[in-house]
């Protein structure tokens, strides 16, 4: 790919780019969409331009027809072209056309368009570059040490889940934190507990979408769960079929969902630290957290389940979350009434005591 020496910073009024990014979030993600608008404007356009760069590398990694050494090359490429130090546009005509049906069209037509995405990316404030570029980096390196040698085996151990999802969702936990701050700058004081709280909400997310998709990640080959928890209830996750499953199957999944929920009494805890000035990062985390418990007990209470749209919770729940959490929006307490009350008969599986110190180096 050419070397050129990157453009001037496009303008922040760019109307053409961010209508572009409006537009596609819906068609990306259905629970972002309806969360990232509750962020003030300046934040709303950075966590936008965020997320559909982190799709565009989970995009490339998922691929099943790029092979380890494909998905590692054009990851490096991806990173580079965030940075400036190839042409955005030499990248996309490239690699867009390199996808197979498996990808939807809504994100291919992303990594099509990432040139319009990147100039949003270029007149973002240098803070909010660098929490992102940070992010992307140790997402897309973090994703190819474990695509080298993930399959329907799963991976070996409940830690190496949690690395995982660290390293595609903590990190992203991390970002939010940082841009937070630097939209108010007073959060500064708390940035060490705040940073150490917000990796849970990333990972809690993506516990839950592990265990929602499993089926259809085995489908393409592909397995994130933990071998040693299954094992211990004498369950081998290579040999797993939706059709046939049991007692022992459900044991580890159970405690799989409570591991999950206790990542989410800590976002709780994350959010309730923001102050209530900050109204619309508050919404976001809530009903993000929101979606996610009710996820979790659909999970629960159909642990036979064949299909991730088995367990999709419905519209009239999502909105009885934002009425509700709107509703209780002004009192932690009530919050706090409101969480128990949705996770209600959840399994909770206590976070171990070397969570953070060994398994995640950039918390502090």
């Amino acid at each position: 790919m050419t070397q050129f020496n990157p453009p001037p910073e496009p303008s922040a009024t760019d109307s053409s780019a961010d209508a572009y990014q409006d537009a596609t979030l819906p068609k990306v993600s259905r629970t972002f969409a309806l969360t990232i608008p509750q962020l003030p404007p300046a934040l709303r356009r950075a966590v936008t331009n965020a997320y559909l760069l982190c799709r565009v590398a989970d995009t490339i990694e998922d691929e099943p027809v790029f092979s380890a050494e494909d998905k590692r090359r054009y990851e490096i490429g991806f990173i580079d072209a965030v940075n400036g130090r190839i042409d955005p546009h030499l990248f996309a005509a490239e690699v867009a056309p390199l996808f197979s049906e498996e990808t939807s069209p809504a994100e291919r037509e992303l990594v099509h368009q990432l040139p319009l995405v990147l100039q949003v990316t270029q007149s973002l404030k240098p803070a909010q570059r660098e929490a992102i570029i940070n992010c992307l980096q140790i997402m897309s390196e973090g994703m190819h040490d474990f695509q080298r040698n993930v399959g329907v085996k799963g991976l070996d151990t409940l830690r190496d889940l949690d690395r995982y999802c660290y390293c595609v969702a903590g990190v992203v936990g991390e970002m939010l934190t940082e841009l937070l701050i630097d939209f108010d700058p007073e959060l500064a004081s708390q940035r060490q507990v705040l940073m150490r709280q917000s990796v849970s909400f990333g990972q809690g997310l993506q516990m839950t979408n592990i265990l929602k998709d499993q089926w259809e990640d085995y489908r393409l080959g592909v397995c994130w769960l933990p071998q040693d928890v299954f094992t211990r209830y004498g369950v081998r996750l290579g040999g797993l079929e939706a059709c046939h499953l049991g007692a022992s199957y459900a044991g580890a999944m159970t405690e799989l969902i409570g591991v999950a929920h206790a990542h989410l009494r800590s976002a709780l805890d994350y959010t309730l630290m923001i102050p209530m000035k900050h109204a619309g990062f508050r919404r976001f985390c809530l009903w993000n957290i929101g979606l996610a418990v009710l996820t979790l007990r659909k999970l629960q209470k159909h642990l036979d389940f064949s299909a991730g749209n088995q367990v999709k919770i419905s519209h009239g729940a999502v909105a009885s979350t934002i009425l509700l959490t709107r509703l209780s929006g002004q009192s932690n307490a009530g919050l706090r009434w409101l969480f128990a009350t949705a996770a209600y008969k959840l399994p909770l599986t206590p976070l171990s005591a070397e969570w953070r110190v060994s398994t995640h180096p950039h918390v502090v």
